[in-house]
């Protein structure tokens, strides 16, 4: 068995452009799907894709572990995000092949079952960007969270720390702890919230206050409340607080996570499976976890193909912890892929079809072409022009 091509498509879902890899195999009708999609960087991972294709032709699918050394170590300069986002994407497509080859799908392939079913969480307002980054209305969450959970959600991430530097004004902290107060008595003491920082404290001191503020609440986690790239600095944090503290969505070398578990400086790592290499080098990386005493929850706002790919993923991890999707972030998403994801009760169900179990209409794909995403971001400035950390 030979690949013989690899194509890519790219499907606008106005907050980002899903970018879909396809690798064609030189046997009849067998064929694979992976998902690459980076937001703001969709051209570029599109024309990675094209610069990886000339090592993967020719070669067999089958072969995944040498296929990723081939992708990662045979252009002299180390693969950045753009680069391992295509790496990723080719990745699940050769896992799809491997599971529709064999007849089994993917995640008996990545060790068996661990779970009898999925949990799942959405944000709050799915594919609506302002409502996601934008708000911060207290009665806007509420209303918000409300929606999710007649959804069918039973947990659910919010994002309104308000843009900040190394310190905020008492006023801010304070509309924190109202909000998540309030949100807590809406959805009640058996939903799961998850509050996502985006990296916006540029000190640990205030990141530790925010997660003061919130503790009350009892979030399940907190996400990424400091930049990424400092371990030490993370572990500063989550030494303060009574709370889970998370991070991952933006590392994609191996090495980068080893340095998180060697220090122990988080509770929960978030490996994104489109940029951090795909599906045996996010097994790798919770494994490693594993042994440091670190759950897994992946990090995944992306499209259809992604949510199936960490859903395969899922399955397979013992130290799972809960699972980030966008199902359904535009009304045609069903349209364009039909996925093994149902929902039931707020857990995923396990899948059992041959593969990653998904297909692609492309002719309903080609409805909906590449776009710009919004510029999201010019908003994180300060009233003193103070360009800060979105």
């Amino acid at each position: 068995m030979k690949i013989v091509d690899i194509q890519t498509l790219v499907v606008n879902a106005d907050m980002r452009n899903w970018v879909f890899v396809k690798v064609i195999t030189d046997v009849d009708g067998l064929y694979g799907w992976g998902e690459g999609t980076l937001e703001w960087k969709t051209r570029a991972v599109v024309s990675a894709v094209e610069d990886i294709k000339p090592l993967m032709l020719g070669q067999d699918p089958r072969d995944i572990e040498q296929a990723f050394r081939r992708m990662t170590k045979f252009h002299f300069w180390q693969p950045g995000t753009i680069a391992m986002t295509a790496v990723s994407a080719i990745e699940h497509a050769l896992w799809d092949i491997l599971g529709k080859s064999v007849g089994l799908p993917v995640w008996r392939l990545l060790g068996g079952k661990t779970h009898e079913v999925i949990k799942a969480y959405t944000h709050l307002g799915q594919g609506n960007a302002k409502a996601i980054y934008e708000t911060f209305d207290k009665n806007a969450f509420v209303e918000k969270a409300l929606e999710v959970m007649d959804m069918g959600y039973r947990a659910m991430k919010i994002l309104f720390v308000p843009y900040c530097h190394y310190t905020s004004a008492a006023s801010e902290l304070s509309m924190v702890e109202e909000t998540i107060s309030a949100v807590r008595e809406a959805v009640g003491e058996d939903v799961d919230i998850m509050v996502d920082f985006h990296g916006r404290p540029a000190s640990t001191s205030l990141a530790v206050q925010y997660i003061k503020a919130l503790e009350p609440a009892n979030p399940l986690f907190v996400e990424e409340p400091i930049q990424p790239g400092d371990p030490a600095a993370m572990r500063d944090v989550m030494m303060k607080v009574d709370c889970p503290v998370a991070t991952g969505e933006r590392l994609i070398q191996y090495k980068e996570f080893e340095q998180i578990f060697m220090q122990r400086a988080v509770n929960i790592i978030q490996p994104d499976l489109s940029h951090c290499g795909g599906l045996w080098m996010a097994k790798k990386i919770a494994a490693a976890a594993e042994g440091a005493y670190i759950g897994v929850a992946p990090h995944n706002p992306a499209g259809p193909i992604a949510g199936t790919v960490a859903l395969h993923f899922d399955v397979a991890t013992p130290n799972f912890v809960i699972q980030e999707e966008m199902i359904g972030a535009v009304p045609w998403f069903h349209d364009v892929v039909d996925t093994p994801i149902r929902m039931v009760d707020g857990y995923w169900q396990i899948p059992e079809k041959p593969g990653l179990g998904v297909e692609v209409n492309e002719a309903e794909a080609r409805k909906h072409p590449y776009q710009p995403e919004p510029q999201s971001g010019a908003e994180a400035q300060l009233p003193d022009g103070t360009i800060v950390n979105w």
